[in-house]
């Protein structure tokens, strides 16, 4: 699976509100989650996820070759995840997540940076010289979050939930993701209540 497209699907399970962006990411989460094999209100699993696609997950403290100091300005900083490597020989990648983040922040870490691969996206330029950093593409980077949000937390799971009224606690829970990537979907998808 090398790229995900747009898929036919019942309307019930699209977003009615946001817009045809937002309901071609709902799309693109609905195939991933169709080749996770999953329903829309079961956990989805990024790390076995990842392995179905061929990418090996490591932690930051597994890479080799990278100075005490700088292993610990990545892993202690909260603006630093993971990424991805470039292809490796063998069609393989590697994805690098920050493992001192919480389980359910590395989630979304990890399916924002499968996202990335299967959307296609030209991994980030990084610079080595001067201050550092790496090229960034807002549109690339919010689709490949939304859609691994999406991913995680379906919008016809999300508004069934919140049907039931369900807090954010439970469904972050119940997904194995964080209360802000909770608030995040309903917040895009437009289904405000009050908990």
């Amino acid at each position: 699976m090398s790229d995900v497209k747009a898929l036919s699907v019942e309307p019930d399970r699209l977003p009615p509100t946001g817009g045809n962006k937002w309901r071609d990411y709902e799309r693109k989460a609905i195939e991933v989650r169709r080749f996770a094999g999953i329903g829309p209100s079961q956990r989805l699993d990024p790390f076995r996820l990842a392995r179905l696609l061929n990418l090996r997950v490591i932690n930051l403290a597994d890479v080799g070759q990278l100075s005490d100091q700088s292993r610990e300005c990545l892993a202690g900083s909260d603006n630093w995840s993971g990424g991805t490597s470039m292809p490796l020989p063998d069609g393989s990648r590697v994805i690098v997540i920050n493992e001192r983040q919480s389980p359910e922040r590395q989630a979304a870490t990890l399916m924002e940076e499968i996202c990335h691969t299967l959307l296609g996206h030209t991994p980030s330029i990084i610079s080595a010289g001067g201050n550092g950093g790496r090229s960034y593409d807002r549109a690339i980077e919010e689709e490949a979050y939304a859609v691994g949000a999406a991913a995680l937390l379906p919008y016809q799971a999300l508004s069934e939930s919140l049907s039931r009224g369900d807090s954010i606690a439970k469904m972050a829970k119940h997904f194995g993701v964080t209360k802000s990537l909770v608030e995040y979907r309903i917040r895009v998808l437009g289904l405000w209540f009050t908990t």
